[in-house]
């Protein structure tokens, strides 16, 4: 079975944001046009359809239809042990450039590190791993 992977509709800048997110995360990135999909229900360069490959987070993106702002009230993207302590520090780092640290990564009473931080895009990640021993 395959986890549900976030599709997120953004306010013409989908390729900007797939860019920064396969930056942040070393993967490589696909983006389709409207053009190249010969559709005409907008901007020729928009992004009709764009994805994170070949790394370890699953993303997808396209550019709203309306241009209406990305709005997540109410959700966080958990990247819980998803790799390595040091992975997900650079991680954070990286997502927190130009957004919004809310919680700083640190550790907690119960061993576990985490912290959480809204993007420039303004998704909310929650990052964090088991005490490193």
């Amino acid at each position: 079975m395959n986890a549900p992977t976030p599709y997120l509709l953004l306010p013409g800048t989908a390729r900007d944001a797939l860019t920064f997110y396969g930056a942040v995360f070393g993967c490589g990135v696909q983006v389709h046009t409207l053009e190249e999909l010969g559709r005409t229900d907008g901007p020729a360069d928009a992004v009709a359809h764009g994805y994170l490959v070949d790394g370890p987070v699953s993303l997808f993106a396209a550019d709203a239809d309306d241009g209406a702002p990305l709005r997540c009230e109410g959700l966080m993207l958990a990247l819980l042990g998803a790799a390595a302590p040091e992975v997900l520090r650079s991680w954070f780092t990286g997502l927190a450039e130009g957004g919004r640290v809310v919680d700083d990564l640190q550790s907690r009473p119960w061993g576990a590190t985490d912290g959480q931080v809204v993007d420039r895009y303004g998704l909310h990640w929650l990052i964090g791993f088991e005490a490193e021993g």
